[in-house]
């Protein structure tokens, strides 16, 4: 592939005869009540570890280990967390040297996905030395098992879900940096739920059924995770029905929202219709390359037809794409918009003979595709809007389990250690200059 260098009130969703929603959303736990831990985002630091494809990372990966000590410094844009020069320990489930990289920069660590802001999927080089704050908790618990909760920037002039799901490390990105991350397990292979501890246990009592961790961040996800979701400032009330029939809507409804946010990698189930894969629109609505995007030149826009429902990529047209997946927004960022500028080839301000310079100069196919799976996954999600938003009317206007019910109960507030990382040993992790530490 060619590179070149170079506090609000609430939502009025519902009311009853005893109460407006906004007072009953006031009632209603909190997202960090729920779920205790929580994590900042990660933080690299520098622009150039993180990008669309692998081959990107790869040719700057070779610019920097051919560059002599004087350059290499310079490339490597130091901060005051991290230089050539800083000694770490090794990232959580990574095999990176821990050498100084002013010495030995080592081999083109493997890349692996991220999520960058609420639905783009980037590469990212694992390697501790080059990230300010990697945030190792994280890495501890990130496997096949593991979702990823991130609570959005609140935007009232420009709405979009509250909270967001991934099967990906998040990462931070200007607004999104201060952004909590709640894991849904606190530890590997989906054990133990970041959850209070009696939650599940209430919640059966009051609903006469067996309640899990993953029903609980099911039901999150159905409340949440519209643009209709309850906000107060940066306080996400999740209201939590006390009715089987609604607690059954919501998480079966939740889980295919989970489903969607993660592309298919979380909460697959054939025959509810969620493959273990990429979504797709179903029938005759599934969006598909009407005109092919040229490789040469890039495509140096993108663009809207709302009487086509096109995306137009210089002479590529892809269809069909509702002005409702165009307009889609999370965090207040126009979510396709945002992605293309990720991979476009206009980027004035990025510095001649910089690594962030390298880039494509060519369209891969692979990010037709990847465009395609977004605006598909977009497109599901606005077709559930309403739903969620009944939903939550719908819990809104029956009997809730209060904030002050968990009290009484004793589930809340959650223990202290419930708010910090569980003790994760599976592996000896290795020190700077190659220690291990000893336990």
């Amino acid at each position: 592939m060619a590179i070149r260098s170079g506090r609000s009130t609430a939502p009025p969703v519902g009311a009853e005869a005893d109460g407006t929603a906004a007072t009953r959303f006031e009632d209603a736990p909190a997202l960090p009540e729920l779920m205790p831990w929580s994590s900042p985002a990660l933080h690299t630091g520098r622009e150039w570890v993180r990008a669309p494809s692998t081959e990107i990372l790869e040719a700057r990966w070779e610019r920097l280990a051919a560059a002599n000590a004087g350059q290499r410094s310079a490339l490597f844009r130091p901060t005051r967390a991290r230089t050539p020069h800083s000694t770490v320990t090794q990232l959580p489930g990574q095999r990176t040297p821990t050498g100084r990289l002013s010495r030995e920069a080592g081999p083109f660590p493997a890349p692996v996905r991220i999520r960058h802001g609420a639905f783009d999927r980037l590469w990212l080089l694992p390697d501790h030395r080059l990230l300010d704050q990697a945030r190792p908790q994280l890495w501890r618990v990130a496997d096949d098992a593991q979702v990823f909760a991130v609570v959005q920037p609140h935007t009232p002039e420009a709405p979009g879900p509250a909270v967001t799901f991934c099967a990906e490390i998040p990462d931070g990105d200007g607004r999104r940096q201060n952004s909590p991350v709640f894991p849904a397990h606190r530890l590997p292979g989906g054990r133990e739920p970041n959850l209070a501890p009696g939650l599940t246990g209430h919640l059966a009592d009051r609903l006469g059924v067996p309640v899990t961790g993953l029903d609980v961040l099911a039901w999150i996800a159905a409340v949440t995770a519209h643009p209709a979701a309850a906000r107060n400032g940066e306080r996400v009330p999740v209201p939590l029905t006390a009715s089987v029939a609604t607690w059954s809507k919501g998480t079966a409804l939740g889980r295919q929202v989970l489903w969607l946010h993660t592309f298919g990698a979380r909460c697959a189930d054939p025959e509810q219709g969620r493959p273990p894969r990429g979504p797709r629109m179903p029938g005759g609505r599934r969006l598909f390359v009407r005109r092919s995007v040229p490789a040469r030149p890039l495509p140096g826009g993108l663009d809207h037809d709302p009487d086509g429902e096109a995306l137009l990529l210089g002479d590529g047209r892809i269809a069909p794409v509702p002005g409702a997946v165009w307009e889609y927004r999370a965090g207040g960022v126009p979510v396709l918009r945002e992605w293309f500028a990720r991979r476009s080839p206009n980027q004035e301000s990025v510095e001649a003979g910089s690594l962030e310079a390298i880039r494509m100069t060519a369209w891969p196919q692979t990010w037709t595709t990847e465009l395609i799976e977004l605006a598909s996954v977009l497109s599901l999600l606005c077709e559930l809007r309403p739903a969620q938003a009944a939903l939550t009317a719908s819990a809104l206007s029956g009997p809730l389990v209060t904030t002050g019910e968990l009290r009484a109960a004793g589930v809340l507030p959650a223990p202290a250690w419930s708010g910090r990382p569980a003790s994760v040993l599976s592996h000896q992790e290795e020190g700077p200059e190659g220690q291990f530490p000893l336990f």
